[in-house]
């Protein structure tokens, strides 16, 4: 139980006990005190004032009198600042608290709860390589999948692979006007380079056709509609739904290529799933759901057949569910996909990471779900994330301006090993330990760069300042994990026991008593980043926590501290530092070295 929640039970209770008022924990709030005031932690008393008929003054004094007198372990002073009441934990609280958890090598991570959650990221498509937008949406999805899994949640990795449409069929049209028959082996390239490749020389294929039609007279809309390039590959789309074996023998044959290139990637990443789904074998699903929703009278049918709902009175616009012709549209794929996914698992949340440029259609998939009153509905959460770009703008997989997430991997990795080199302390490591190292310090740094920004947010990608062994990055948090390993190798002769130590008596220093609130904070951050699905709280902590770590390190010696008592305090805090440290990277997907 946090220090936050106790505090806001006592309080409940001093109002019960003092005024006859049932208050209950969750409408009294407590805030961490601000820094210009003495306290650890502050009540907000305005929402009682008006209910209790007391000037702020009495009661803070009223209340914190109480606390501290009923609770002279935990409250070992007060003061009211206008209607705020700060509250000065008692050091021999926090005392106890390191004590049951320094050797606690789960600290923050609950027992399972029994509900399941699903969390669909990646989404791919088959005619290019991954891209910097596909590793912010994987490190997001990892990430978020592993917070609610350490906040006790089974959890269900998923990923819907776009392995059919116009694109891939435009990869498909170039390979068989350029390719000569050349394959990823025969030109020694990554299958989803190879293919990615295709795609880039349709784009400059098709728009070499539409300039020369209107030189020839046509206007641009004509252009584009007849260029043979772009009517060739409407044609394979055809044939491809009509089941042509030859088409469908060469679309499985490329997409094995790019499957090749994407495994390859997801491993290096870290990024995995445990089921993966494809639109080619989803596109049909809904239509037995449209059906219903007909009979239903959620749907209604137009006069050429096509298929609609309604859903102005809701804020929003008439939706098409399914064409003239009966073929479904991405939103219906997605209902029945919805359906499919929790008829297989069950989840009571499922989350998708999708890009904002998405929030409209999510909207209307879950406002479609619940008329529909699908027992998946409720569950649906959009865990919306803003585009990267580069210091040098927007990129465009069309014109081949868009960033692979291999050469973004590599590019860390080799900044990392410059980077390194320069602190010059790894002499002594051997060629595969530094490989180990650079790799571990080059995804840490795109990692945590990635993942540290609120996923709400635009953000500008910049490699060489998310390798900065100083600033608000990775591997400052790497290194100083590295550090306390360090401290703790040569202190294993002091042991992790028990503390030996008077708790009424022990006093801690300030920078002592900063790492100790920052670590008692760890269980409460990992909750709030699982309920807003947002991982940049964990990265912020974890920076925060290094930070102050650090600042206690420089003033105070641990090996030759000014006692024993004080020797096997703070080795004791170094060793829940260091653990907490590692838990929170590795929910970001981020492995900490032991030295670096």
């Amino acid at each position: 139980m946090s220090v936050t929640f106790k505090i806001k039970q006592a309080a409940s209770t001093a109002i019960k006990e003092l005024y006859q008022v049932d208050i209950a924990p969750s409408g009294v709030l407590v805030n961490a005190t601000n820094p210009e005031f003495e306290g650890d932690y502050t009540v907000v008393l305005f929402a009682f004032i008006k209910q209790l008929k007391k000037s702020p003054e009495v009661l803070g004094n009223e209340i914190g009198g109480w606390l501290v007198q009923q609770h002279p372990s935990m409250f070992s002073s007060f003061n009211i600042i206008k209607g705020f009441l700060n509250l000065v934990i008692a050091d021999a609280y926090w005392v106890n608290f390191l004590q049951e958890q320094h050797s606690n090598h789960k600290f923050g991570i609950k027992e399972h709860t029994g509900k399941k959650l699903m969390v669909e990221y990646s989404s791919p498509n088959t005619n290019k390589p991954l891209h910097l937008g596909h590793l912010r949406n994987n490190f997001l999805g990892w990430s978020v999948a592993e917070i609610y899994k350490t906040n006790g949640y089974d959890t269900v990795k998923t990923c819907i692979v776009n392995d059919r449409g116009v694109h891939i069929c435009k990869s498909m049209i170039a390979w068989q006007m350029f390719g000569n028959g050349a394959t990823p082996q025969s030109t020694n390239t990554k299958g989803d380079h190879f293919v990615g490749d295709y795609y880039v020389k349709f784009n400059d294929a098709y728009k070499l056709e539409v300039e020369q039609l209107i030189a020839a007279g046509k206007t641009k809309e004509e252009a584009e509609k007849q260029a043979p390039i772009m009517k060739a590959t409407q044609q394979m789309l055809l044939d491809w739904e009509a089941g042509n074996p030859a088409v469908i023998e060469l679309w499985k044959e490329m997409n094995s290529w790019v499957y090749s290139g994407f495994d390859v990637t997801y491993k290096t990443i870290g990024s995995d799933f445990d089921k993966t789904y494809y639109e080619s074998n989803t596109y049909l699903l809904g239509k037995k759901i449209v059906a219903e929703g007909l009979t239903k009278g959620v749907f209604t049918q137009e006069e050429d057949n096509s298929v609609w709902i309604d859903l102005t009175n809701d804020g929003l616009d008439k939706k098409i569910v399914q064409r003239k012709d009966g073929t479904s549209v991405y939103i219906t794929q997605d209902i029945g996909l919805a359906e499919q996914k929790f008829e297989e698992y069950g989840c009571d949340k499922s989350i998708y990471v999708i890009g904002d440029e998405q929030n409209y259609h999510m909207k209307v998939l879950k406002l479609i779900c619940q008329k529909l009153q699908l027992p998946s509905a409720d569950g649906i959460e959009h865990l919306s994330y803003g585009m990267v770009e580069l210091p040098t703008g927007k990129m465009k997989s069309r014109e081949g301006t868009v960033v692979d997430a291999d050469d973004i991997v590599n590019e860390m990795i080799t900044i990392s090993k410059q980077r390194t080199e320069e602190l010059g302390k790894v002499k002594d490591f051997s060629e595969d330990e530094l490989k180990n190292l650079y790799t571990t310090i080059g995804l840490g740094a795109l990692k945590f760069f990635l993942l540290r920004v609120d996923p709400k947010k635009k953000m500008i990608f910049n490699p060489e300042e998310s390798i900065d062994f100083h600033g608000f990055t990775g591997p400052f948090v790497q290194y100083t994990y590295a550090r306390i390993k360090s401290v703790l190798r040569k202190l294993e002769d002091v042991g992790s026991g028990n503390l030996e130590v008077d708790f009424n008596n022990h006093s801690l220093l300030k920078l002592e008593k900063d790492v100790i609130i920052t670590l008692e904070q760890f269980p409460t951050v990992i909750e709030e980043a699982a309920q807003e699905n947002d991982p940049s709280k964990i990265a912020i902590y974890v920076f925060n926590l290094a930070k102050t770590f650090n600042s206690f390190y420089v003033e105070h010696a641990i090996a030759k501290a000014e006692n024993e008592e004080k020797k096997i305090l703070r080795t004791s805090l170094a060793t829940l530092t260091a653990s907490v440290i590692k838990t929170a990277m590795h929910l970001l997907g981020i492995a900490v070295p032991e030295r670096m």
